[in-house]
C-alpha cells in the first residue's frame, strides 16, 4: 500500500506477527523507541510524524499479560498527544476476557475493565480476534471489527479430508462456534458437558452426541493449561472415538500445557501464531501452528480503506 497517511506500530508482545502483516500489505514497520528505566517503567517514544495519520497498534496482550496491556495503552496515549487522525488498537488476543460478567460474588467484571482503559487511552476503533464471549464488543462505545480465525483453520481442516468427523464443543459456551465449523466442514456436532470445580480445572461429565467410530475434531478459543483439553480427548476415546484432533486460536499454553499435550491422545493441536509461542510448542511434535497475519492484515486494510469486511467471514 502507498499512502503516507497510513502507519502500523507494534510493542515488544509479537514483532513477528506485526512484521509478517506489515510484509502481506507491503508497509515498513513504524519507527519508535520501547524500552524500561531502570525500575522497570516503560518508556515509548514514537520517532517518526503520525500527524493525522491513520495508526494501527498490533499488540495481542499475552504473556506478560500486564506488561503487554500497559505498553498497549501507552502506545495508544503517545499517539493521541501526537494527532493522529484515527487510532486503531489491533488485539488478536484480548485479555481477561474470562470475567466477562458477574458469575460470582464481588468479582470483577475485568473485560469491560479493560475495554474502558483501551478508550481512555485513545483508541478510536477495536480490532480482535476470537473474542472469548463475542458480547465483548458490547462493552467499547467505539467501533469494533471481530474478526474469526476459523477460515485458516477450516481450510486446514479440509485439505485432511477426514472421514466420519464429528466437530465437538468442548463446553455449553462454544456451541456456537463448534457449530459454525460443523457447517463449513458438513460434519455432525457434539458437545461436551463439563463442570468447573476451579480457576483452571473442569471435570468432563457427558458426551452428547455420537462420536462412536469417528474422528473428532476438538473446536475452541483459548487452551491455556490444556488440562480441559486433554481430559477432553481421553473422554472422546473412552466413547469410541477413532482419532482426536483439536483446533485452537489462542495457544496460551501456559505452565504445563506443552508437555500435557505431547502425552496426551490428542493426534494433533492445531493453533494459530495470535500469541507467540514457546520454543516448547515451536518444537512439539503435535503442534502445527498456522498464521492469521493475512487475515488480520486484510481487516486492516479494509478499515483503512473504508470497505466492507463481512468477506474475511466467509
Amino acid at each position: 500500500m502507498n499512502d503516507e497517511r497510513f502507519k502500523i506500530f507494534t510493542g515488544t508482545a509479537h514483532p513477528a506477527l506485526a512484521g509478517a502483516i506489515c510484509k502481506y500489505l507491503e508497509v515498513p514497520v513504524g519507527r519508535a523507541e520501547l524500552g524500561r528505566f531502570s525500575d522497570g517503567e516503560i518508556y515509548f517514544q514514537i520517532l517518526e510524524n503520525v500527524r493525522g495519520a491513520d495508526v494501527f497498534v498490533v499488540q495481542p496482550c499475552c504473556r506478560p499479560v500486564d506488561c503487554s496491556l500497559l505498553e498497549l495503552l501507552l502506545m495508544i496515549d503517545a499517539f493521541k498527544r501526537a494527532s493522529a487522525w484515527r487510532i486503531t488498537a489491533v488485539v488478536p488476543y484480548y485479555c481477561y476476557a474470562r470475567q466477562d460478567r458477574k458469575d460470582k460474588p464481588r468479582v470483577p467484571i475485568s473485560a469491560k475493565l479493560v475495554a474502558d482503559l483501551l478508550e481512555t487511552a485513545g483508541a478510536t476503533r477495536a480490532l480482535t480476534l476470537d473474542l472469548h464471549a463475542p458480547q465483548i464488543q458490547a462493552y467499547f462505545n467505539v467501533p469494533v471489527d471481530h474478526l474469526y480465525a476459523s477460515p485458516v483453520l477450516v481450510e486446514y481442516f479440509k485439505q485432511k479430508k477426514f472421514p466420519n468427523l464429528t466437530v465437538v464443543s468442548p463446553d455449553a459456551g462454544g456451541v456456537e462456534r463448534a457449530r459454525a465449523f460443523a457447517k463449513k466442514l458438513d460434519a455432525p456436532l457434539a458437545i461436551v458437558d463439563k463442570r468447573r470445580v476451579d480457576v483452571d480445572v473442569s471435570e468432563v461429565m457427558h458426551i452428547i452426541g455420537d462420536i462412536r467410530g469417528r474422528t473428532a475434531l476438538v473446536v475452541d478459543d483459548i487452551i491455556d493449561t490444556a488440562g480441559t483439553l486433554v481430559k477432553t480427548a481421553e473422554a472422546l476415546k473412552k466413547e469410541g472415538a477413532l482419532a482426536v484432533y483439536a483446533g485452537c486460536t489462542h495457544a496460551v499454553l501456559s505452565g504445563p500445557a506443552v508437555e500435557r499435550i505431547c502425552k496426551s491422545q490428542l493426534t494433533e493441536v492445531v493453533v494459530t501464531d495470535s500469541v507467540p509461542l514457546a520454543d516448547s510448542a515451536d518444537k512439539a511434535p503435535k503442534i502445527k501452528v498456522l498464521s492469521v497475519a493475512a487475515l488480520l492484515a486484510r481487516g486492516i486494510r479494509s478499515i483503512h480503506e473504508e470497505s466492507s469486511i463481512s468477506e474475511l467471514f466467509i
